[in-house]
């Protein structure tokens, strides 16, 4: 796997990760099923759209930068 993609899927999880247990944890202290369910969700959600965004601008970005200094280099 390349390095766009491994940067990709490292935000992606970090982001998703976060974004569940935030919106779990947020959800849960709200005391009711309807809360902890929207909670869940909406963290889910958002922490899956931003760590896909991280993670593809790092990523990208990274392997970009690598390519060129290594074709410069050369």
């Amino acid at each position: 796997m390349n390095e766009w993609m491994d940067g990709w899927m490292d935000g992606w999880i970090d982001g998703w990760m976060d974004g569940w247990m935030d919106g779990w944890m947020d959800g849960w202290m709200d005391g009711t099923m309807d809360g902890w369910m929207d909670g869940w969700m909406d963290g889910w959600m958002d922490g899956w759209m931003d760590g896909w965004m991280d993670g593809w601008m790092d990523g990208w970005m990274d392997g970009w930068m690598d390519g060129w200094m290594d074709g410069w280099m050369d």
